[in-house]
Order: C-alpha cells, then structure tokens, then sequence
C-alpha cells in the first residue's frame, strides 16, 4: 500500500428504470453494500445519472488495481443479477465479457482514475453524463484549462500561467498523442474538435507534472464490435491551487454545447447541466444530461458532494438547451439531428446496405 491516493470513478448501465430513464434504487442499496463490505477502499460514493450507475472510491492500492477493479466487476454483476429479477431493460448490457480478467478496462465498463497527492486542499469535480460519448469533454476540458476567456487563472494566477500538457488518445486506432499548451493549441484543436475519434484522456500541469483532470475514454461499440448504447463518460478535474477554480471549472457547461448519443446513441444533442434529481433523461430519452458532484478529499474521505448543477444559475443554460432540443428534433431522421454515416456504422446501416447491395446501378 503507497502513500499516494488514487481516486477512481467506474460506472456501468446494468440495467434502466424505466427504459434508459433511471436507476432502480435497488440497484444502488445493492452497490453500497458491496463496496461497504470491502477492505480495500478508504472511502466511496455510490451514485447515479441516468441508467448508469457510478462508483465513486478512493484507496492507496494506485490505478488499475486488480482488486479494486474486480470489486467494482462484482458489484455490477451483482447489480445485474437483481436488474434481471425485476425485468429491467438492458439488464447487464455494459458487461461484455463472462467473467473478470485482471482489470474492468475492455469489458465493458467505463473506468477514470488518478494518483495524486493530497494538497492542504483538495477539491475535486466529479463530472458524469448519459446518453453520450468520451469525446464530450473535449469542449469543456479545452474551456477549462486552455481558454483564457473561460479561464482567468491562465492569465493572472502565476501557477496556470505555464500552461499544462494534453494526453489526446485516438480511440479507432488506439493511439495517444500529448500537446503542450499554449504553443501547440491550434494542433491540438485539430485533433479533439472531432470527439467521435479523439478524446482528452488526461491533462497534467506543466509547471508541477501533476495530473489535473482525466476522463473514461471506453468506447462501447468498438469493444462489442455492435450497437450497445452510448458510453456515458465519467471526468474528474482537480481544482485550485495550480488548476482551474471550482467556478472556472464549472462555467463551460454554462453553454450547452453539442454532443454525439441521444436516442438510440444515434444523434446530436446538447448536453444539459442538470442537479442529480434531473439526471433522469425522458424526452426522446434525452436530451444528453451531465451532473457535476464536488467533494473535498480529506484523508483519503470524499467529503460532500455539492450538487452544483442544482445551482438556478444553470437555469438559462437548461433553457437553452431545450430550445436546441426543439430545434434538432423538428429534423427527425436527417442530418445533422441523425449522426453521420461513418458514426452510425453499429445501427442498422450495415443490414440495410446489404440488403440493397444488388439494387445499386453505375450511372454515367
């Protein structure tokens, strides 16, 4: 057992209440019990948004841990064996492998993780979203720590002022690159401007190298090789001293911007700043929520959480993104409300161009 803390965040759709609306409560009993029971954690927190649920943990045992990681498999296993007892949809559905191998990375579920030293304070974000994809945290982690229009820290705070590094991860080829900003900002946006592919893995301070936000980067349909849903990432970003302030950190989702997943992990959509009572997407299964729990990390215990997205300030960005959602849905099945063709690769697509495949003529 190190001295280091490790924070990790993992989160697994076993089953929704109603459709892909909630959670059932007894799924979450479930999960608290289970990590209640275990030695190995220090502390936890077991919520949920949407039909996800999220386990929230800290421990001294460092990232991809064998033990921690087959904690959080047999709580979802467990989860699963419930959801099917009570007939909910999609029981077991980010579960793609029989039994555990070593770690949960590749089976299904998504996984985020950093090892920090604990600073004299230590506030953390813990950002979780459904009905979308890694890729959209790209906008805000970029507002956050590379926007000096999002971010003043990047101009007076002396500890921003050098910048931070951007670990970029190309999720078709599976691939990382880094980008050192502010100098290679325009490389970098040419990269993460496209989420379907290129996902901000991690960010670390240049000034000190220690990690500042890292995100769950799984892509469902790539490991299933199939149409499973969306991957409804989790991020975490430390705040303060050295990294972005709590408000800073929070203003991106002031603007409700565009992401890919929606109904049937099939469209665009903006992803609305909700409280965790409104994390419950209904219409069109949507649109796309995120929630935002802060905690004070104290001796390893996660002190809180703030609901922060419970804050009225949110409410004009809640208004915008209903008005976007009216918007996209007035455009039913066309573009760009639908995805385009190279994303919806996993949908019906496929079976549709074979079965068409004799009726296609040359034309001149």
């Amino acid at each position: 057992m190190g001295d280091k803390l490790t924070l990790s965040t993992i989160k697994a759709d076993v089953g929704g209440f109603v459709g892909h609306c909630g959670v059932h409560p007894d799924l979450l009993d479930e999960a608290r019990q289970r990590l209640a029971e275990s030695e190995l954690l220090l502390d936890f927190h077991v919520t949920s948004v949407g039909d996800d649920i999220n386990l929230i943990m800290t421990h001294r045992h460092g990232v991809e841990h064998e033990g921690v990681h087959r904690l959080a498999w047999d709580t979802f296993v467990a989860c699963t064996g419930i959801a099917r007892k009570l007939k909910l949809y999609g029981a077991g559905q980010d579960l793609l492998k029989d039994a555990f191998s070593g770690n949960v990375k590749g089976m299904g579920p998504g996984v985020a993780e950093m090892e920090l030293e604990e600073r004299e304070s230590e506030p953390v974000i813990v950002f979780m979203a459904d009905k979308t994809e890694p890729g959209a945290w790209n906008y805000p982690l970029f507002k956050m720590f590379a926007d000096p229009f999002n971010t003043a820290g990047l101009v007076i705070d002396p500890k921003l002022h050098g910048g931070f590094r951007f670990e970029v991860h190309d999720l078709m080829e599976h691939k990382a690159v880094d980008f050192n900003l502010p100098e290679e900002m325009y490389d970098l946006l040419v990269f993460i401007g496209a989420p379907g592919r290129f996902a901000i893995k991690s960010i670390f301070s240049r000034e000190t190298g220690w990690i500042g936000a890292t995100s769950s980067t799984q892509k469902l349909n790539l490991l299933a090789g199939r149409y499973v849903g969306k991957d409804d990432p989790v991020c975490m970003v430390r705040c303060q001293s050295g990294f972005p302030a709590v408000g800073e950190a929070l203003e991106p989702f002031a603007l409700p911007h565009l992401v890919s997943g929606w109904m049937r992990g099939s469209h665009s959509g903006p992803l609305m700043p909700v409280s965790h009572k409104q994390a419950h997407p209904t219409r069109f299964d949507g649109p796309p929520r995120v929630i935002a729990l802060g905690f004070q990390l104290c001796q390893g215990k996660l002190i809180g959480p703030q609901d922060f997205f419970a804050d009225p300030s949110y409410d004009r960005a809640r208004q915008v993104a209903n008005e976007i959602a009216d918007y996209l849905r007035r455009l039913g099945p066309f573009e760009p409300h639908r995805l385009g063709l190279e994303q919806m690769e996993y949908t019906t697509m496929p079976q549709v161009m074979t079965k068409l495949q004799g009726r296609f003529r040359e034309v001149d």
